[in-house]
């Protein structure tokens, strides 16, 4: 048994939609409530699976739409209702996470909250706990803790963070101030990067006590934080939350966390990183599901209960939610997704470029299909 840590609460924001994964990914059936890897559960419930050790059931808190509230719960059966926040409209992770640390930080003034995105993949979960554990110790002392991701290749799809020098937190193996965060680069300085040995792989996660979170937000952001603050007042009343949550959340900026909290604590020395050695993936295209469906062969990867695929000499992936037979032949690193009403073809060299495909269907009108 694991033993649960007893200050600590888990955030999951469950939003976006994951274009680059259309049309497997929709408005209404996002990409954390599919199963991408073969494991039976969706992105979402594995998530679950991985913080519930460290938490318990009752202190994971899921941020999503109102749209997914049925199959967020129906996924999720065990989580109390008061622990599914939901927003009437995406506003970006910083309004989201702040919501869900405002609304954490008025139940439990001491508590410490961690960040983590419902649609990533991480194998080895062992590992994955000793650096939780870690950044909680180094989110007890006041700083703004992230994990970042020993990279394993010069990942050109990623953002970076630099470690800067050594910190000494009692409890913690491993942590460092964080120098500075770098937006996703070419491959020359990727490679660069992988070599130094100072840079990691930005996953996203971030772990600090509530009330140091939300003063960052005052700090850098005044007008979201008072908006966060009154919603939060409002929250457990079921009489005030709804109108509060119509008049305050539209208004709110719609801004990333990093911008508002993990850039200007890393300017002030506030920002801390430590390592995580464990296999993480943000699944942010088909290329990478793959990748990551391939288990390093180089033949053809299929996904899909019933899928009915014949392939010869073709490698790639195939995703299929029809019954219709599939054949792939003679082609490499080709993307095939076959869904009820829509196709998709491409090559793993092109499969961040099915966003535009998305946006097109919005600038021509086919809201139908996404």
């Amino acid at each position: 048994m694991v033993e649960h840590i007893e200050d600590f609460y888990a955030v999951i924001p469950a939003g976006g939609v994951g274009s680059r994964l259309w049309p497997l990914s929709r408005a209404d059936a996002p990409k954390f409530l599919h199963d991408l890897t073969g494991s039976g559960h969706s992105l979402l419930r594995d998530t679950w699976n991985r913080l519930e050790p460290l938490t318990g059931p009752d202190r994971i808190a899921v941020v999503t739409g109102r749209a997914h509230r049925a199959a967020v719960e129906a996924q999720l059966p065990g989580i109390p209702d008061k622990n599914v926040i939901l927003e009437s409209e995406p506003r970006d992770s910083a309004a989201a996470i702040g919501l869900a640390a405002a609304i954490l930080h008025r139940r439990h003034p001491d508590v410490v909250i961690g960040s983590f995105a419902a649609d990533h993949v991480i194998r080895g979960s062992r590992v994955f706990e000793f650096a939780v554990r870690d950044a909680v110790e180094v989110a007890r002392e006041g700083y703004i803790c992230t994990i970042g991701i020993q990279p394993t290749e010069p990942a050109v799809g990623f953002g970076y963070i630099k470690r800067g020098g050594e910190l000494i937190v009692d409890g913690a193996r491993d942590a460092s101030l964080v120098e500075r965060f770098v937006e996703k680069p070419d491959l020359e300085t990727a490679k660069t990067y992988v070599a130094d040995r100072s840079y990691l792989w930005n996953a996203g996660m971030f772990i600090s006590r509530a009330d140091v979170l939300l003063a960052e937000i005052e700090a850098n952001n005044p007008a979201l934080h008072a908006g966060l603050i009154e919603l939060a007042e409002a929250w457990d009343d079921r009489d005030r939350r709804g109108p509060a949550v119509d008049r305050i959340w539209p208004t709110l900026e719609k801004i990333a966390i990093d911008y508002v909290v993990a850039e200007p604590a890393a300017e002030k020395g506030r920002l801390a990183v430590v390592p995580g050695h464990f296999d993480w993936d943000d699944v942010g295209d088909f290329a990478s599901l793959a990748k990551l469906n391939s288990g390093g062969r180089t033949d053809l990867a299929i996904l899909g209960k019933n899928a009915r695929v014949l392939s010869d000499r073709a490698s790639g992936i195939v995703v299929s939610q029809t019954s219709r037979v599939i054949s792939i032949i003679g082609v490499k690193d080709i993307v095939v997704v076959d869904t009820d009403d829509a196709l998709l073809v491409t090559t793993a060299e092109h499969a961040q470029r099915v966003k535009s495909v998305v946006d097109a269907l919005k600038v021509t009108g086919r809201g139908d299909v996404l």
